[in-house]
């Protein structure tokens, strides 16, 4: 009897070993955590995020060895050619600093006034510390700039102007509005590479780069090569952000090209011109795209590919980047209150935007006619389209206006057309409510 108790009491404590979690395996370990998963998203976190601030994917080749920008901002004095770009100049092209990277002794004398910031120099000082946002210096042994490469963060970042106008920390997502590019572009000493893709003349070329202004750039001109609209105004659209797109499916101005990592190899590869892969048939179509299929863009290939192996990881990064809250000093919380109803209601605001991805799940795209603007952007895009944009953080990129490019110049001219459009008989005071809430997502 004993020993049958024995044997019982045995096969009960094995039985428990075997149901209890308790007892299970151990997790193997491939990192600090001890979740695979985490140690995985902790890994890409850290890549992507360096390759958005960092990674030129060999862009250098195009930027400095074909168009000679280095020697147009290193300037005569320096090793390069005219006057060079001060500080002073940079910022009001719009590009950023990182005041992070700045050592304590650099931005004490800035402050007081001991740094020229008319002398091209202190530009390479601050390039050689990495501080300007988007650009990469490369300098040889004697600190002699030999190469400028561009960075996703040019266009998509900004700072919160902390020390100084355009000099603060740095702001990961954000649509940099201030940044022209065109006029960046244009200070390149050689510009053949563009005049022979577009098949037309430097003034030309130059002329096309004027007009974009400041936060804007046109995508699509190495495409279609269609520079002006039908009415002669520019046809760049503004810099979008880079922020609060986990859960969207389309994020661009137009439908039919791709989610978020399409548009990094696309821009990798045919904008910043880096060394990679890219693959889109759509591009042999001379008749939509007759600028792309003189220059094979639909299928490039380059030996080493300095740019695929970075999309996973860079993708990653930017789904994680949050919308940033819109702080409360910008905006009247009884009146957003009362604005999300109408949002909800009698806006229909929320039947397109649908909280909380304030987009469409799915195919988030609409014809023109469906929200009655013109079809020119749209019909440069594959699918003829205009994508519904998400709203969230719609308060930090204001500048320079709403839609694709910029033709409705304040919030309450986005409501007004929509009201006139959707025959909505919204009130003045609604409006105002409603405004109020677009401005607190």
């Amino acid at each position: 009897m004993v020993i049958c108790i024995i044997l019982l009491i045995v096969s009960i404590s094995q039985f428990m070993q075997c149901t209890n979690p308790t007892n299970a395996q151990p997790k193997k370990t491939t990192g600090d955590n001890e979740d695979p998963i985490m140690d995985n998203a902790n890994k890409m976190l850290a890549e992507g995020k360096q390759t958005f601030r960092f990674e030129t994917f060999g862009d250098e080749a195009y930027w400095s060895t074909a168009l000679q920008l280095d020697k147009a901002i290193a300037g005569q004095k320096n090793g390069g050619i005219g006057a060079g770009l001060s500080p002073k100049a940079a910022l009001a092209a719009g590009l950023k600093v990182d005041m992070d990277v700045i050592p304590a002794e650099v931005a004490n004398a800035i402050k007081a006034g001991k740094v020229n910031l008319d002398d091209p120099a202190v530009t390479l000082t601050l390039l050689q510390l990495n501080a300007v946002v988007g650009v990469k210096g490369t300098f040889d042994s004697k600190k002699n700039l030999t190469a400028i490469g561009i960075t996703c963060a040019s266009c998509h970042s900004t700072v919160d102007n902390a020390f100084a106008p355009g000099i603060g920390h740095r702001l990961d997502g954000w649509a940099n509005r201030d940044l022209n590019v065109g006029a960046i572009i244009s200070m390149a000493p050689n510009l053949k590479p563009l005049t022979d893709a577009l098949g037309v003349d430097v003034i030309t070329v130059k002329k096309v780069l004027a007009s974009w202004g400041p936060g804007k750039f046109d995508a699509l001109l190495n495409l279609d090569g269609k520079a002006f609209r039908p009415d002669g105004k520019s046809a760049a659209t503004l810099i979008p952000e880079a922020f609060g797109h986990a859960g969207e499916n389309l994020h661009t101005w137009t439908g039919g090209w791709g989610d978020i990592t399409y548009w990094n190899a696309y821009v990798a590869n045919l904008e910043l011109n880096g060394q990679g892969n890219f693959y889109d048939a759509r591009f042999n179509d001379a008749k939509r795209y007759p600028v792309a299929a003189k220059t094979q863009a639909g299928n490039k290939r380059h030996t080493p590919d300095m740019v695929t192996d970075k999309l996973a990881a860079l993708q990653f990064y930017q789904l994680a980047i949050p919308a940033p809250q819109a702080p409360d000093s910008i905006y009247n919380k009884d009146a957003a209150q009362r604005g999300m109803v109408l949002f909800a209601g009698k806006a229909k605001c929320a039947n397109c935007h649908v909280p909380p991805l304030f987009t469409e799940p799915g195919w988030n795209t609409h014809k023109p006619s469906d929200i009655g603007i013109d079809d020119f952007q749209a019909n440069r895009s594959p699918d003829k389209t205009y994508v519904t944009q998400g709203l969230k953080g719609l308060w930090t990129h204001m500048k320079g206006g709403f839609y694709h490019d910029g033709r409705f110049a304040t919030l309450m001219d986005v409501v007004n057309h929509y009201n006139d459009f959707k025959k909505l008989t919204l009130s003045e005071a609604e409006k105002k409510d409603l405004v109020e809430y677009l401005k607190s997502l």
